[in-house]
């Protein structure tokens, strides 16, 4: 059973990021020590503005405790998004299309770090969600999307994150660090940074094109022959014949 339901962890990252100061991870645990698992909408809904003020006052226990000075607004702002106030109609998710193993042979999966509808628009340690595409030569197929928040909870968040996209082959981020890449490529990804905020299917849609004639990084991920290296064998023989 999940523990945390897909709405409630876009909720709880919303609310943890508008309230400065306050990591997600503690943030979310605090709201699992204050509600139980499993953590759902209809759970918090029954949050208060009291409730987070005493938690971010210290005025818990010092395990669930987050010290930290924020305003009142921010506290309002963060318990309308657990409510869900503010989140379908700003932060709706796209909706996933239907796939099976083998229904698009010879495809790539790929993963673009989203924080809104179906937009590249993310980073890739704060990104709220992964939109997962099953690409092929003449299909683009949106077939999961995989919200982040589990994952930060984890010991190593960065690692916990490559493994969330370690079934794809390349993951498109609006920027990534030096040792959260290494652990990316690591987990068998090849990171692509695109520091243009877009929809995602267009930028997909780039790659889509690039296909048929592959730049060796690519021709490599797809276990091809790369365009310039193939002309160059095609010289050698017609110069040996």
């Amino acid at each position: 059973m999940t523990t945390i339901t897909q709405g409630a962890a876009l909720r709880i990252a919303l609310a943890a990021r508008v309230l400065e100061g306050v990591d997600v991870r503690q943030f979310t645990q605090w709201v699992v020590k204050k509600l139980g698992l499993p953590v759902n909408e209809n759970k918090l809904s029954g949050l208060t503005v009291t409730d987070l003020k005493q938690a971010l006052s210290a005025e818990e226990t010092v395990e669930t405790s987050i010290e930290t000075d924020v305003d009142m607004e921010a506290l309002k702002l963060a318990v309308r998004y657990l409510w869900g106030e503010d989140v379908d109609q700003d932060d709706s998710l796209p909706a996933v299309e239907a796939y099976a193993e083998g229904d698009m042979p010879g495809s790539l999966r790929v993963a673009v770090a989203s924080n809104t509808d179906e937009n590249l628009d993310g980073h890739f340690g704060s990104a709220l969600r992964f939109l997962i595409y099953q690409l092929s030569k003449d299909e683009i197929r949106l077939v999961a999307v995989r919200p982040t928040l589990e994952a930060d909870l984890a010991e190593d968040k960065n690692a916990a994150r490559a493994a969330l996209v370690g079934d794809c082959q390349i993951v498109y981020v609006q920027s990534v660090g030096g040792p959260a890449a290494a652990k990316i490529v690591r987990a068998g990804v090849h990171p692509m940074k695109y520091p243009q905020t877009g929809p995602a299917r267009e930028v997909i849609a780039r790659l889509q094109s690039i296909l048929d004639a592959p730049p060796p990084w690519l021709a490599k991920i797809l276990g091809v022959e790369a365009q310039s290296l193939a002309r160059f064998a095609e010289e050698e023989e017609e110069a040996d014949a």
